[in-house]
């Protein structure tokens, strides 16, 4: 997939060529493509005067920052305490089973879901939680997986 990178040019007009705007622009860049391109921090380099390692550095570094394309839908499954004493196992289980994919495997190969483990979401009262993009579902079960999922499908191929 060919990516425009234009975006990346407009995004860099808005910053000075100061190597502190490396964290803000490379938030900015992520927000617009979920991940961060390699041509888009090829791009940054320059700009900034950085190496290509030392924003590597900065990528790799903190956990927000993704160095590979993740799907439309990003869901991320709790497997905190309180989530996995209330089964976040079996919830993981049955989305890996939904979407097709391996443990190793985090996006679908059509590029629809990408789902993530993490150790909190910060509700904890609401165990087990799942959030998709930014929508939370809350005391979620394996039917509630089921239905959810076939719901996006549905509404993807609405979209077309």
């Amino acid at each position: 997939m060919e990516l425009n990178l234009s975006v990346v040019d407009e995004i860099l007009s808005k910053y000075d060529p100061n190597p502190a705007n490396l964290i803000p622009i490379m938030q900015e860049i992520q927000g617009v493509y979920k991940y961060l391109p390699r041509e888009a921090l090829e791009m940054v380099s320059v700009h900034l005067d950085l190496s290509i390692s030392k924003i590597y550095g900065v990528a790799t570094f903190y956990e927000n920052f993704s160095l590979e394309a993740k799907g439309k839908y990003i869901i991320r499954c709790c497997d905190g305490t309180a989530c996995h004493v209330r089964n976040s196992t079996q919830i993981l289980k049955a989305l890996r089973e939904e979407l097709g994919l391996e443990e190793k495997q985090h996006t679908t190969p059509d590029m629809l879901f990408t789902l993530e483990t993490v150790s909190c979401l910060g509700a904890c009262g609401l165990a087990p939680v799942m959030v998709i993009n930014d929508d939370v579902y809350a005391s979620v079960t394996v039917d509630k997986v089921k239905e959810t999922i076939k719901a996006l499908r549905e509404k993807e191929k609405e979209a077309v």
